[in-house]
């Protein structure tokens, strides 16, 4: 009886050693930690200013967010933003270095190709945004935006003319009144 009591003091007495951590422990590649919420801050409030409709303070962030990028996922996700917040600033050329970046990466990123394409759109290149937009709805034939950037297409270059003209004239002799 007595072994099992100084087994159990023992044991209560060192326990707090064996499992506490110091400070210097934590947070270390041998001992990472679970982090609730979006691991790259700047990158997620840079997509979230950029969704607001600010699209100047988005790209800033977008870009800070790039620097500190954790893999090739987030690096992806930082050049496809930062094309869609060059294009929302409407400098065009900012956003093509974007995302031809992106698709030199990733070849099969559909929102590279839908980018590019609304790019080429409203620079009035017609073949390159045609290709681009061919080879987006490959990827992803039902995606929402490539619709809406084929849309933007179709009004550029096959606008649709009224088929029926209606004549509002009216006769001088109709507005006598009999």
């Amino acid at each position: 009886m007595r072994k099992r009591f100084t087994f159990l003091v023992i044991t209560f007495l060192l326990s707090p050693l064996c499992w506490g951590q110091a400070s210097d422990r934590i947070n270390t590649p041998a001992n990472p930690t679970t982090v609730i919420g979006p691991r790259n801050i700047a990158l997620y409030d840079g997509a979230q200013a950029l969704m607001a409709g600010d699209s100047e303070k988005g790209v800033e962030l977008t870009h800070l967010g790039l620097e500190v990028a954790h893999g090739r996922r987030e690096e992806e996700a930082a050049l496809s933003n930062l094309c869609a917040g060059y294009i929302k600033l409407r400098k065009y050329q900012d956003a093509l270095i974007y995302c031809d970046r992106l698709l030199q990466q990733n070849d099969k990123s559909w929102r590279g190709y839908n980018n590019r394409a609304v790019i080429y759109i409203q620079t009035k290149q017609w073949e390159k945004a045609e290709q681009d937009l061919i080879k987006g709805e490959e990827l992803n034939p039902g995606a929402r935006t490539m619709k809406i950037a084929r849309s933007m297409y179709m009004d550029a270059v096959h606008p649709v003319r009224e088929e029926v003209e209606i004549d509002d004239r009216q006769d001088e002799d109709s507005d006598e009144v009999e």
